[in-house]
């Protein structure tokens, strides 16, 4: 894994041994940055990345220019990944925070609001309808906010309230949603 884009640009994140999870693929989210700093101001926002693994693109945010991003995941062993690489990088204004928390009682629970929520459940996952109603119920998105649910490309969210736009690139899907019309 590397970071794309920002003060870190080219670093790259080395997985710990024996931590299994499934990161973006590097081409899957060059792309989705690229769409993403062609639409919105990435410098600035508050941001909330749900099922983290990694933290790859936590970071990723973080080395653009993200005012705070929290990292939500339910494995400990990320959650000690993403501390320990974060202590590394040492990002500015210590504007990074990560939980071990599931992220639909993390959803319930916060009062925290953010301009884009990113959630990457494993592609086995099957509760996208509980994700999108917690996420419009907890109001955990700003005015004009943003979630983007990564899944595999043989999953389709089109049909789901909020649903905008999607990005494909390779077998990773990209689902936008706003919830703003939808209140």
């Amino acid at each position: 894994m590397r970071i794309v884009s920002g003060i870190w640009k080219g670093r790259r994140i080395k997985e710990l041994k024996g931590f299994h999870s499934r990161p973006t693929t590097d081409f899957a989210k060059e792309g989705l940055f690229n769409v993403l700093e062609h639409s919105i101001d990435i410098e600035g926002l508050d941001v909330l990345d749900l099922f983290t693994g990694t933290g790859n693109i936590s970071f990723e945010f973080i080395s653009r220019g993200a005012h705070s991003v929290m990292s939500i995941d339910s494995n400990f062993a990320s959650i000690k990944f993403i501390k320990t690489t974060c202590k590394l990088l040492n990002p500015p204004e210590n504007n990074h925070q990560a939980l071990k928390y599931d992220a639909i009682k993390y959803l319930n629970k916060t009062e925290e609001k953010f301009n884009l929520i990113f959630a990457d459940p494993p592609f086995d996952y099957k509760e996208y309808q509980k994700l999108l109603q917690v996420i419009i119920e907890s109001q955990s998105l700003k005015k004009n906010g943003i979630l983007i649910i990564e899944h595999f490309k043989k999953v389709d969210l089109s049909d789901f309230s909020g649903y905008q736009k999607s990005h494909l690139f390779g077998n990773v899907c990209f689902s936008f949603f706003n919830f703003d019309k939808h209140e």
